[in-house]
C-alpha cells in the first residue's frame, strides 16, 4: 500500500473533519452549522441546553509510523477562537479529529478542559495521541469522543 497523499489532502482532511463533527453533533440532537469565520469552524447549541458552542476544528491525517503523533494546536488559536466567540456570544470549544492508520478518532472539549490537559508552550499545546492518552481522553466525562473503525479491505 502506497502512503502518498494528494497535493489536496490537507484542504480535503480539514474539510472532513468539519463535516465529520458537524454531522455527528447533528445526529446527537445540537443545532449546529459551518461557518466561514476566522478562530472558529462550527457554532452548536446542545439539546435542551441555551449556550452557544463556538467550536474551532482541528484535523490531522496519520500513517502507520505517526499513528500516535500529538497534534499541535497553535497557541494564537486560542486568541482568535475566543474573539469569534465573543463576537457571537459563544463558549469556545475545540475538535480535534485524527484519522489514523486503522481508526478515526474525534473529541471534543471545551478551550479551558484543551489548555488544562495540554499547557501551551512557546508555539503550540500538543494533544497526545499516545494509548495510556487516549485511554484517559475516552474516560474523561469532560471529553464527548467518537470513533470510526477504518475495516480491513484497504
Amino acid at each position: 500500500m502506497k502512503n502518498d497523499k494528494s497535493s489536496r489532502h490537507s484542504k480535503i482532511t480539514g474539510d472532513f473533519g468539519e463535516a465529520l463533527v458537524l454531522y455527528w453533533l447533528s445526529k446527537r440532537g445540537y443545532e449546529c452549522a459551518r461557518v466561514d469565520h476566522v478562530g472558529i469552524d462550527l457554532i452548536a447549541k446542545p439539546p435542551g441546553d441555551q449556550r452557544q458552542m463556538g467550536i474551532s476544528v482541528k484535523t490531522r491525517s496519520r500513517t502507520d509510523a505517526s499513528d500516535t503523533s500529538y497534534v499541535s494546536v497553535p497557541i494564537d488559536n486560542y486568541a482568535k477562537a475566543m474573539a469569534a466567540c465573543t463576537a457571537f456570544g459563544c463558549e469556545p470549544y475545540f475538535a480535534i479529529v485524527v484519522d489514523g492508520a486503522k481508526t478515526v478518532w474525534g473529541f471534543i472539549l471545551s478551550m479551558e478542559k484543551l489548555q488544562r490537559l495540554c499547557p501551551p508552550g512557546e508555539r503550540v499545546s500538543a494533544w497526545q495521541m499516545t494509548p495510556n492518552h487516549v485511554r484517559g481522553y475516552l474516560e474523561d466525562h469532560e471529553i464527548k469522543t467518537f470513533t470510526l473503525d477504518g475495516g480491513k479491505n484497504w
